[in-house]
């Protein structure tokens, strides 16, 4: 199995990085701030507009290092990696597979989205009683139960994404009742992305944008196609494979973005209002983000299907070998991530 990435993450919007022998030097202003051996890299995410050198770029093409360039606000900009030296046969056994099998895939998805959807909100019950016997909270989780159960009629992708976003809606209806410090100031009205308006929507999406391009990485590693999904319509650009996957397990993102505003790690002055009415993570922010997600990635995680402790950063090489098994035709069927 592969080891879990060791990510390096530049924050500082003005910092430059640059090659030295075999060692990666990061630069703000001319003054050298760190050098680390490219042995201990296995995976650049660089928040800066700034870059890096040609050199070091080819250096990690070498290398098999990955950079990952992405706004200081958390958007996804590009990559720059080595040729993609996965098995072209698998890959053709994708597309078929896909293409036979994808409303089933989609339907098993969707179903694990809104059990785990539901396994988060119980999961406040059982840590505030006293929303126990909440009507809306109680509604919601009656929709996702029977969400699922529709899942099994859907007949179109197109009957699936009705049912997948009454059910999101619901979902999110209630999603400030699982915010159980008040104190801090932080609530959640809705739903809302480009831009985020409130402190949650911003921490909600630079916490998946992560997490989509880990699953995005990961589907490299096995040699599928993460711009080849099942569920999210292809879009020249767009890693919808990685976004297919990302949706079972969107509520470990979920979990820790509540685990951050529950625990105080994150507050009010950790984000910046734009005259647009953006609300963003800012530096320190992003920094609180980023220590506490590279933290939880070192952490032992029980895997459902696997019945063994991995560690949590490993949950998308391990769903990723589990697809792939499954389009090879070595599984039956692909085991989707369902919490426990």
């Amino acid at each position: 199995m592969r080891k879990l990435l060791n990510t390096l993450y530049i924050t500082n919007e003005n910092a430059y990085l640059t090659l030295d022998g075999e060692n990666l030097v990061c630069k703000v202003e001319n003054e050298t701030k760190f050098r680390i051996p490219f042995d201990n890299i296995e995976n650049v995410v660089c928040f800066s507009y700034l870059g890096c050198s040609p050199a070091l770029m080819g250096k990690c093409v070498q290398k098999c290092i990955p950079i990952n360039f992405v706004s200081p606000q958390g958007k996804f900009l590009a990559k720059v990696c080595g040729e993609t030296k996965g098995n072209v046969f698998l890959r053709v056994a994708q597309i078929d597979k896909f293409r036979k099998s994808g409303l089933e895939l989609a339907r098993n998805t969707m179903a694990a989205k809104f059990c785990n959807s539901v396994r988060t909100i119980k999961r406040t019950l059982h840590d505030v009683p006293e929303l126990r016997d909440d009507t809306q909270i109680q509604e919601t989780i009656d929709i996702l139960t029977g969400g699922t159960r529709k899942l099994l009629e859907a007949e179109t992708a197109e009957q699936i994404l009705g049912i997948e976003g009454n059910c999101a809606h619901s979902y999110f209806s209630v999603f400030d009742k699982l915010i159980t410090n008040k104190s801090a100031g932080i609530h959640f009205k809705y739903r809302n992305k480009r831009p985020p308006l409130d402190e949650v929507n911003a921490l909600l999406s630079f916490v998946y944008t992560l997490y989509t391009n880990e699953f995005a990485a990961a589907l490299e590693t096995v040699g599928l196609d993460s711009y080849i999904g099942y569920c999210h319509a292809l879009r020249s650009g767009r890693n919808s494979l990685a976004c297919d996957l990302v949706e079972e397990a969107r509520c470990l993102a979920e979990r820790f973005v509540l685990s951050l505003i529950n625990l105080r790690v994150i507050s009010q002055k950790d984000f910046d209002k734009q005259i647009s009415g953006a609300v963003l993570l800012n530096e320190d922010g992003r920094k609180k983000v980023l220590t506490r997600w590279q933290e939880k990635k070192r952490t032992d995680y029980m895997h459902p299907h696997l019945g063994q402790k991995i560690q949590f950063g490993l949950i998308p090489y391990v769903q990723s070998n589990l697809l792939a098994k499954y389009v090879r035709g070595d599984i039956e069927e692909y085991p989707c991530f369902l919490l426990k």
